[in-house]
């Protein structure tokens, strides 16, 4: 089993917080590929693949804010 600590999940997105929020997105993108495009050579959990590629810099992301609602 790997372990990955909170300091190396926030050492490339700034925050604990916001790397969990990142590699739970890039997960559901991973789930939501068809079966014949997902790499069946890794019998490894989505999470986990996750987690690799956002502690190893694998993952580029961008903050989108909010857009406001006007009344």
């Amino acid at each position: 089993m790997q372990v990955f600590t909170p300091k190396n999940v926030a050492r490339h997105t700034g925050s604990k917080y916001l790397g969990v929020l990142v590699a739970a997105k890039y997960t559901r993108e991973l789930n939501s590929l068809p079966r014949d495009l997902k790499p069946m050579g890794e019998e490894k959990k989505l999470t986990t693949r996750s987690l690799e590629a956002l502690t190893s810099g694998q993952i580029e992301f961008r903050l989108v804010g909010r857009r406001r609602r006007e009344d």
